[in-house]
C-alpha cells in the first residue's frame, strides 16, 4: 500500500488553512473575553466603551459580530501565509510564458517539493528537450546545406574538365590522334574521379543516417581482418608495402560483415595512400575489459595535432592537393565513423612523427 506524502499542495494549503483558522479564533477570543472584562470591571453604563459594547450584543448579537468579524480575518491570514506559495505559481507562469515566447534557455527555480515543483521541473525538462530538439534540427539543415554545397563543389571541378576535354575533341581542336587520345584520357580519369565521389556520396548517405538495417552474426575479428589483409596484397606491393597482423587475444564482436569489412577497407586503403612512405601496414588486434580493440598503424608522415579533431568530418582533407592527386573524396573516414557508429562502436586517432594509429572499439560477443 502506498504511503500518504504529507507534503504535497493539498496539504500544504490544508496545513495554511487551519493556521489562519486558529489564529483567527485566537483573536477572536482575546477581543471576547476583553470585552467581557471590560464589562465587568466597569458595570457602570456612563462609560462609553461599555455602553458600546452592551449595545452591540443587545441589538446584534455576539455570535453575529464574532462571525462578520472573524471571517475578513481569516480571508486576510490565508492570504497571508500562501503569499509564498502564490508567488511561486506566479513564478511558474511567468516561465510558461517566457518558454511560449521562445526563451527556452529559462529555467523555472525549483523551490519546494510539493506538485508545484514537481511542475516546474516538468516545465524545465520540456524547455530542455525542446530546445534540444530545435538545435538538432537546426544542425540538420545546416549539416543538409554543407552536403549539397561541398558535392556542388567537389562535382563541379572534375566535370568542367569533362567537358572542356570532350569540348576540344567536339570541335576539333586536337593537332593528332596522339593528342586526341591524351585529351580521351584525361576525361576519362576525371569521369573515374566523378564515379567515386557519386559511390562514395551514395554510401554515406547510406550508413550516416542511421537506420541501416544491419544482418548481424558473431565475427571473429582475426580472422576476418588477416583474410581482408591477404586480398589487399596487390595494393600493398603496388605501393612498396608490407603488412603484419597480430592478434593479441582473439575477439569476437556481433556486426554486419559486409559494413565491417567496408570500414576496413577505407581504413587499410587510407593506410595506402596517406602511409606508404612508411613501408608498412600493422594490425593489431585485442581486448580491453569488455571491448575488442583494432588498431591499424601506418609509419607515414604524421597528422598535423589541428586537423585530428576535424578528420572524420565529410569532405575535410588534411591536404586538398594531395587528395586530389591520389583520387581521394574526403567521405572514406566519414563513412567509416557512421559504420563504426551504427556497431555500437568508437573510432579514434592519434599521430606523431613515429606513427599513425586508426583505432576501433567494439562491444564484445559472448558465445552463449
Amino acid at each position: 500500500m502506498k504511503a500518504k506524502r504529507y507534503d504535497t499542495l493539498g496539504w500544504k494549503l490544508a496545513a495554511l488553512s487551519l493556521a489562519a483558522f486558529t489564529l483567527t479564533g485566537l483573536i477572536l477570543m482575546v477581543f471576547y473575553y476583553g470585552a467581557s472584562l471590560l464589562l465587568w470591571l466597569n458595570p457602570s453604563r456612563s462609560f462609553f466603551g461599555t455602553r458600546l459594547i452592551r449595545w452591540t450584543v443587545n441589538h446584534i448579537g455576539s455570535s453575529l459580530i464574532m462571525l462578520v468579524s472573524g471571517l475578513p480575518l481569516y480571508i486576510y491570514f490565508f492570504f497571508l501565509f500562501t503569499k509564498n506559495t502564490i508567488g511561486y505559481l506566479r513564478e511558474i507562469t511567468t516561465g510558461m510564458q517566457k518558454f511560449a515566447d521562445g526563451n527556452l534557455s529559462y529555467s523555472i527555480p525549483v523551490s519546494s517539493a510539493d506538485e508545484l515543483a514537481t511542475l516546474a521541473k516538468n516545465m524545465n525538462t520540456m524547455a530542455d528537450k525542446l530546445r534540444l530538439s530545435l538545435e538538432e534540427e537546426r544542425a540538420s539543415a545546416k549539416a543538409k546545406n554543407d552536403l549539397i554545397t561541398g558535392v556542388s563543389h567537389d562535382l563541379r571541378t572534375p566535370l568542367t574538365s569533362v567537358i572542356g576535354f570532350l569540348e576540344y575533341i567536339e570541335t576539333d581542336r586536337y593537332r593528332d590522334e596522339i593528342e586526341l587520345r591524351y585529351y580521351v584520357n584525361i576525361a576519362y580519369e576525371k569521369s573515374l574521379t566523378l564515379k567515386k565521389l557519386i559511390d562514395d556520396l551514395f554510401e554515406y548517405t547510406r550508413v550516416s543516417g542511421g537506420s541501416l538495417p544491419l544482418e548481424l552474426e558473431p565475427v571473429d575479428l582475426g580472422k576476418l581482418l588477416t583474410q581482408l589483409a591477404e586480398e589487399f596484397v596487390p595494393s600493398l606491393e603496388q605501393a612498396d608495402m608490407s603488412y603484419r597482423v597480430r592478434i593479441v587475444e582473439p575477439v569476437r564482436i556481433l556486426a554486419d560483415t559486409d559494413e565491417l569489412v567496408r570500414l576496413y577497407e577505407n581504413l587499410f586503403s587510407n593506410a595506402i595512400r596517406y602511409g606508404k612512405d612508411g613501408k608498412r601496414l600493422d594490425i593489431t588486434i585485442g581486448r580491453e575489459g569488455d571491448e575488442a580493440v583494432v588498431i591499424c598503424t601506418n609509419y607515414g608522415p604524421p597528422i598535423p595535432a589541428e586537423d585530428i579533431p576535424h578528420l572524420f568530418e565529410r569532405f575535410y582533407r588534411v591536404d586538398k592537393s594531395r587528395s586530389k592527386a591520389t583520387g581521394g573524396t574526403g567521405l572514406g573516414l566519414a563513412i567509416t565513423k557512421s559504420i563504426t557508429e551504427l556497431h555500437d562502436g568508437r573510432i579514434s586517432v592519434r599521430s606523431n612523427r613515429r606513427q599513425t594509429d586508426f583505432e576501433t572499439r567494439f562491444p564484445l560477443h559472448y558465445a552463449r
